[in-house]
């Protein structure tokens, strides 16, 4: 059995879109677990905060993300 071993082309047209669809769904995990605070004990309460706290970091990542991103889709993708 013969493998093809050559890798994808970068195909960043979406990128920007992609992200933003994940920053929103994020959004909404976190609105949907805050939602279930008020019928926890304190420690799943405790893991839910700790979850969203890092929930919250990654969209702070995803939002830096896209912005290179649409600068590099100003920029035509050219690399550096």
């Amino acid at each position: 059995m013969e493998f093809n071993n050559k890798p994808k082309p970068d195909d960043r047209s979406d990128n920007v879109e992609k992200l933003q669809t994940m920053v929103q769904n994020t959004i909404e995990n976190i609105n949907e677990a805050e939602e279930t605070l008020e019928f926890s004990n304190a420690e799943d309460r405790a893991r839910v905060e700790a979850k969203n706290e890092r929930r919250k970091e990654s969209i702070d990542a995803m939002r830096s993300e896209i912005q290179d991103e649409s600068q590099a889709r100003q920029n035509g993708y050219r690399q550096s």
